[in-house]
């Protein structure tokens, strides 16, 4: 197979130009123990903020359409920026089972490579999940690149020209690597996505069911710059962790070989739900055209996060958004969420 690198493709850095943001419809109320009646107006309202910046394009099944349309009506979405596909899903991390989008800036097409996904290592039900990006693919008429490799949209962040940044204690754990060809992987990754260094820190939040997500930890802002989080809490059992992930990333390198800047982020206060521990990150924001939406908590520390992020971000607007009852089933507002580059 020509890979797309060979074509000239790439994966573009998230704050780059897109033409939408595709997500998909929660439908297994398991997932929420005694909450799922609050999931599909957050949803909703998720959807709404983004249709005021950019179109949404959303997974969900034909028969659960109407009433679809009905909450985003409420929530006061565009209706005219937002489609809908019979693209039915086990779960709602569109990050991980939807396509990574890669473009040829040459000629301005975009297409998708399609990687497995196996529910976080085998932990869920994922054989819908998995068909997803070539559904999408089929639908939009998109060149498909597939590759046999477990490879989650929440556990890489790009910068587009050519550095990726991911954690140990996901690409390398057991449940995803034993019997894998580590140097075919990391070529996949070279030649799908136009990546000339993989850059590696170790430790991911307890409690995260993807195993570390980078996503939750560490995103890159600017092709210099790195958004961190910190764990200011001694006491708390990521603080470790943490601290050895800064150093790691305080000693990284760009492509011109400086240090990236490193802005710290705090960690919100760890809470439970449904009988669960749950890990906050307001480091799983979402960049989208002219804005951010950033996951809170309705604790003290929303405020300050917002304010360090929207220093970094000053051409586009900061908009929080209350993650409690999503954060249920173990993620925010960029596990839910992949961007398609215009």
């Amino acid at each position: 197979m020509t890979s797309p690198r060979d074509l000239g493709f790439r994966m573009p850095a998230e704050w780059e130009p897109q033409e939408a943001v595709w997500l998909s419809w929660p439908s297994n109320e398991s997932l929420w123990p005694g909450h799922y009646h609050l999931i599909p107006a957050k949803f909703a309202e998720f959807a709404a903020a983004i249709s005021r910046f950019e179109k949404v394009r959303i997974n969900v099944r034909a028969a659960a359409q109407p009433e679809v349309r009905r909450l985003l009506n409420e929530a006061k979405a565009d209706l005219s920026v937002i489609e809908l596909y019979d693209h039915p899903t086990d779960d709602v991390w569109c990050r991980d089972h939807g396509p990574l989008f890669v473009k040829n800036d040459a000629t301005g097409e975009v297409a998708l490579t399609d990687w497995q996904f196996h529910g976080w290592g085998g932990k869920f039900e994922a054989s819908l999940d998995n068909q997803v990006p070539g559904r999408i693919a089929k639908t939009l008429g998109m060149r498909q690149f597939a590759y046999p490799f477990e490879l989650e949209g929440g556990g890489i962040e790009v910068t587009g020209d050519g550095l990726l940044l991911t954690t140990e204690c996901v690409q390398n754990n057991p449940n995803r690597a034993t019997g894998r060809d580590d140097a075919a992987f990391h070529k996949a990754i070279a030649d799908g996505l136009a990546v000339d260094e993989i850059l590696w820190i170790e430790h991911g939040l307890e409690d995260d069911d993807t195993d570390g997500h980078i996503d939750n930890l560490a995103r890159f802002i600017r092709k210099d710059a790195i958004m961190a989080v910190v764990e200011e809490d001694k006491s708390s059992p990521n603080h470790k962790g943490i601290q050895a992930n800064l150093e790691k990333l305080r000693a990284l390198r760009t492509k011109s070989g400086r240090k990236f800047d490193i802005i710290e982020l705090p960690l919100p206060k760890k809470f439970s739900l449904a009988g669960r521990d749950l890990p906050p990150s307001y480091a799983n924001f979402l960049i989208i055209n002219d804005a951010v939406l950033v996951p809170v908590y309705g604790q003290d520390g929303d405020k300050r996060a917002l304010g360090i992020i929207a220093e970094q971000f000053p051409g586009r607007k900061v908009v929080g958004i209350d993650c409690r009852v999503i954060l249920i089933e173990g993620g925010a507002l960029h596990c839910l969420s992949q961007q398609q580059p215009k």
